[in-house]
């Protein structure tokens, strides 16, 4: 269930992680483990394969591929070295200032392509809430729009060669399963 953010609730990130061993990880593996937990959660998606996107522009041709609304991810972190996941209706602009302020996160900047992989296994471009299945520590807290409430949302299973439409209902009940915290914000 959703939870107010404060500092004794987020779990600061000391990098201890073998990053050698980590980026000999294989993608199409990752792909799998989302969508085998899913399948085991019953949960119902539908999946497009297409060409690698980086951007929420270039991703917009999915739209006709697969219904749903497009979200932007942005893997974000504070002063502190506490880690979040943010996700937001593609056509929103991020307010990362009054994000912060609003939910007593502290100033939040955007957390660096070395982090990412060490946290969520996850490249530039592929970043997904989907990603916390590779965050065994749970390091990681998921931030996601109120807008996106009600919504089929479109994500990448972790590779941007690839897009799913899940309800977001059932995005909130894979995240729980991963035993994270999320915030509606």
């Amino acid at each position: 269930s959703a939870v107010k953010i404060t500092g004794e609730h987020v779990r600061p990130y000391r990098n201890e992680t073998n990053t050698e061993t980590n980026t000999q990880r294989n993608e199409v593996k990752a792909v799998q483990n989302v969508l085998e937990k899913l399948d085991e959660l019953g949960i119902e998606y539908e999946k497009v394969e297409h060409e690698a996107v980086y951007t929420c522009e270039q991703a917009e041709f999915v739209k006709k591929l697969v219904k749903g609304q497009g979200c932007k991810n942005l893997f974000l972190k504070n002063k502190k070295k506490e880690y979040f996941l943010y996700t937001l209706p593609d056509e929103q602009r991020a307010d990362l200032k009054t994000l912060g302020k609003e939910n007593h996160l502290g100033n939040l900047s955007f957390a660096n392509e070395n982090d990412l992989w060490d946290i969520l296994e996850l490249k530039t471009g592929s970043v997904t809430p989907l990603g916390i299945i590779n965050d065994t520590e749970n390091i990681v807290t998921v931030l996601l729009d109120k807008k996106l409430q009600g919504q089929k949302v479109l994500v990448h299973p972790n590779r941007n060669t690839a897009t799913i439409s899940l309800d977001f209902d059932e995005l909130l009940r894979f995240i729980e399963h991963q035993n994270h915290k999320f915030v509606l914000v």
